[in-house]
């Protein structure tokens, strides 16, 4: 595998990753959804991210702003990776 390839598989993960934050982020409006399976899965894959990153930006009162940091953050390298969803 090349560089040309690799590169922009790279940049989709981070695409899926960026998505899977913003799933999270709406399953923290239903309380209930914890305790579902995949809603499991979607905090086992976004903590690695996320939990680093709200360490580091405080809080705006209630709001947590880190997963509008990482979604972000994954978007634009992505995009620099060239992943096909940009």
């Amino acid at each position: 595998m090349t560089t040309e390839t690799v590169l922009p598989l790279i940049g989709l993960v981070l695409y899926i990753m960026g998505w899977l934050v913003i799933a999270r982020s709406l399953l923290s409006w239903f309380p209930n959804a914890r305790g579902n399976a995949l809603a499991d899965i979607v905090y086992q894959i976004t903590d690695p991210i996320l939990l680093p990153l709200q360490r580091i930006v405080p809080r705006i009162g209630i709001i947590d702003i880190s997963p509008m940091i990482a979604t972000i953050l994954l978007f634009v390298i992505a995009a620099a990776l060239g992943a096909p969803g940009f």
